[in-house]
């Protein structure tokens, strides 16, 4: 029986929804950049090259879920790919998280400091009508993608997704900034206030341009966490609970454990002391033991690296 494919655009799938992100990123970047040149804006043109960049990263992050994918999947273990990478891919999960949101801050701080020339140069002249209509179309789509992705990552549970809705939000209120910095220098024009209209853009896409930098450091954050493989606090003790239990239990001299959260990964080792004069068990006995310690470590998952070993001498637990 043929087994046919999920769709492209599929919202019930962390790949779906990605590539969805990633056509609709594309559209409203090209918009921006082309509205931006129209209006002579620098701050429609950063959210041109601000949604680019967020294209760039989305398709890194879908090309890395379907690696990811790949390589848990039970019949494809004995391919070529997963015999060259027998680790998997969870550890560039966090790679390109911190890759995606240390390109965004950077490009941040570069607008920024063109913003800061400009201001200090006498601002800048645009186009206010074509401007203002594309923050309204903006705002609309970008809103409604923020909603839309959202909603979806809630059955999906992906840090890839998640970052995504983080930047449709940031990018639907940059929109809102730029409608109402537009909407004032619209009606500025014929006052005694017109001197302040060329400063109304780069101010505005400094003001951006701080917000974006402040953005994504949670995640680049949590990235750097998982590159430098720092074991979580909160999955070390559970991990020492259920290895304590263990050890009470069937009477070994101690346990080691080690532990590290690597992107959507869990990598968990195991080592038991075992007394060298502890009765023999079978192999099958000892395998039965590591399915009761699987199992009280939580539900059994693909994302979980789990190694379990006994032994008598402690200079192997080192």
């Amino acid at each position: 029986m043929r087994v046919l494919h999920p769709s492209t655009f599929d919202s019930s799938t962390e790949q779906g929804v990605l590539r969805l992100s990633i056509a609709a990123s594309f559209g409203v970047a090209a918009i921006a950049v082309a509205f931006g040149l129209y209006a002579n804006s620098s701050l429609i043109i950063f959210d041109g090259i601000y949604g680019l960049i967020d294209v760039v990263m989305t398709w890194l992050s879908l090309l890395v879920v379907r690696l990811i994918s790949l390589s848990t999947n039970v019949d494809a273990l004995q391919s070529r790919l997963n015999q060259r990478f027998t680790m998997g891919f969870w550890h560039l999960e966090p790679i390109v998280l911190g890759v995606s949101g240390t390109l965004m801050i950077g490009a941040a701080l570069y607008a920024a400091v063109n913003a800061v020339d400009a201001l200090m140069s006498g601002g800048r002249e645009i186009a206010l009508g074509p401007a203002i209509v594309f923050a309204v179309i903006s705002i609309i789509v970008e809103s409604g993608l923020a909603l839309f992705v959202r909603r979806a990552n809630r059955s999906i549970g992906s840090e890839f997704i998640a970052l995504d809705a983080k930047n449709w939000v940031v990018a639907a209120s940059m929109s809102a900034a730029y409608l109402v910095a537009f909407g004032g220098g619209w009606l500025l024009r014929d006052t005694d206030w017109a001197w302040l209209v060329p400063y109304i853009d780069p101010a505005i896409l400094l003001v951006v341009c701080l917000f974006v930098v402040v953005a994504p450091l949670g995640t680049v954050r949590q990235a750097l966490s998982d590159i430098l493989l720092i074991t979580p606090v909160d999955l070390q003790a559970h991990v020492d609970e259920v290895a304590r239990g263990i050890v009470a239990k069937y009477g070994f001299i101690e346990h080691r454990s080690y532990v590290a959260k690597v992107g959507r990964g869990d990598q968990i080792e195991l080592f038991f002391v075992v007394p060298a004069n502890d009765p023999p068990r079978q192999l099958v006995e000892w395998d039965q033991l590591r399915d009761e310690i699987g199992e009280a470590l939580g539900e059994e998952s693909t994302d979980r690296w789990l190694t379990i070993m006994f032994t008598t001498d402690r200079e192997w637990t080192i």
